[in-house]
């Protein structure tokens, strides 16, 4: 075994880890949200980024084994997260009504409040576990990264920790290059909009069993 070996595994780590999360979903869509509006990006990113560590140190311990020898877990997390989803769905949609704008101040709606930050990560520690996907998530990387083998599998993991971090990070500080476009209400209707259906299907997808 070379060192041609642990760069191929760490590699594949990241590439399989990277096509697990960048994908539409909830908590990819609330930290773009975050991002745009520049509120608590750093605390989100960081949680997103440790939330997945520790999931993906799970996966390669083993731990995605017992997940999926537990089904009925799996049930009760897939209607908590359903419920969670439609709810912040309604929520995106009420503000789809209300569109905020981007001021030289910050983020602003009608009533000129910005979201807190236990708030801000309240929500996404809800987004990132409340997710019944992220449990199967972890079961398919802890058995690629089995087939690694002992000595790599370790290696397939920090690639898979580092796919996210790279992630999170270009979505959060990166959607600051679309504060211009944000600055119209009508930009923040879409967003919102989409943002609720997203959730909305999410949930209902959820439920359905999809």
């Amino acid at each position: 075994m070379n060192h041609t070996d642990f760069f191929h595994s760490a590699g594949l780590g990241m590439a399989t880890g990277l096509a697990l999360i960048v994908a539409i979903g909830a908590q990819n869509a609330f930290v773009l949200r975050q991002g745009i509006r520049g509120e608590h990006i750093v605390p989100v990113v960081a949680v997103c980024a440790l939330s997945d560590a520790v999931l993906i140190a799970a996966g390669v311990l083993g731990t995605g084994a017992l997940i999926t020898a537990a089904p009925a877990a799996v049930v009760v997390l897939r209607y908590v997260g359903a419920a969670f989803l439609v709810t912040y769905g309604i929520m995106a949609a009420r503000r789809a009504l209300r569109p905020q704008s981007l001021t030289s101040e910050g983020p602003v709606n009608d009533a000129g409040a910005k979201r807190g930050l236990a708030a801000a990560v309240t929500t996404v520690l809800a987004l990132t576990w409340l997710n019944p996907h992220v449990y199967l998530d972890i079961a398919l990387l802890g058995s690629i990264a089995s087939a690694q083998g002992a000595q790599l599998q370790w290696w397939f993991g920090a690639g898979a920790m580092l796919g996210s971090i790279v992630w999170f990070a270009t979505l959060g500080f990166g959607a600051r290059f679309l504060r211009g476009f944000f600055a119209r209400p009508l930009s923040w209707r879409f967003l919102d909009g989409g943002i609720s259906v997203t959730m909305v299907a999410l949930g209902t997808g959820l439920v359905l069993g999809a």
